[in-house]
């Protein structure tokens, strides 16, 4: 392992981050495995409990760390990334790399549409629409939070019963031919609140990441409205650029 420099301009706290992230990213540290003691970090970089504390706090809140009461820090798994160039549901996303996705249906119903809703999806003054909770679970861990909105109009029949454990896109498509074609996206981190922190199984105050998204059929109808939470220490994304 280096050594931080104490003649370096760059704090100490900030260099020893450094050190312990290029362990893990030349997987001289592996996921699960322990970081070494903060007592054992002090010793041998000869700074104070405080530095290192504040280097792990760091490293915790970029999700390459975690701690667990009583047992030490440790090294976190590697978020999935996801690609922002393709219209996919969780479920189709997932099945291509390969993972176990389950969900677990939270509430449906019907209610009448805000005057926002109303907008957004070009209806008119008070059109029922769908609202749809559900839990998306990946590998066995609470994944995600998603909301969805969708008139009552273009599918009439549906149900929570056709919903349960399915792909929602896969079945609209099949069963009332609304194909999603394209959808507008805003990304932004939020705190989550106690309901949230317990359904995803993170601490309270936890900092998620919230997916606004309007979804349309190739004619241009808007036919969802989403909201989804996504856990931050599970959850990356990236994005193409050319020129």
């Amino acid at each position: 392992m280096k050594k931080v420099d104490r003649n370096s301009p760059v704090p100490l706290y900030y260099q020893l981050k450094d050190i312990i992230a290029e362990l893990i990213e030349n997987e001289e540290l592996h996921p699960n495995d322990p970081i070494p003691p903060e007592r054992e970090l002090c010793e041998y970089h000869n700074v104070s409990r405080m530095t290192v504390n504040k280097a792990i706090i760091h490293l915790v809140n970029e999700g390459l760390l975690y701690r667990e009461q009583g047992r030490g820090t440790f090294v976190a798994q590697a978020k999935e990334k996801h690609q922002l160039s393709q219209l996919l549901g969780l479920t189709e996303e997932m099945r291509r790399r390969g993972l176990q996705v389950t969900t677990k249906l939270l509430y449906f119903g019907q209610r009448t549409a805000t005057k926002r809703m109303q907008e957004d999806l070009q209806l008119p003054d008070k059109q029922q629409i769908f609202e749809i909770r559900r839990l998306r679970i990946v590998e066995n861990e609470p994944y995600s939070l998603e909301t969805a909105y969708i008139p009552v109009g273009l599918c009439p029949t549906l149900s929570a019963q056709k919903l349960e454990n399915h792909s929602m896109y896969e079945l609209l498509a099949s069963e009332y031919n609304l194909e999603m074609d394209h959808a507008f996206q805003t990304i932004e981190p939020v705190i989550i609140n106690d309901y949230e922190s317990e359904i995803l199984q993170v601490k309270k105050n936890s900092l998620a990441l919230m997916f606004s998204r309007k979804t349309f059929l190739k004619d241009n109808t808007p036919v969802e409205l989403t909201k989804a939470l996504y856990r931050s220490d599970k959850y990356k994304y990236e994005v193409t650029l050319q020129r």
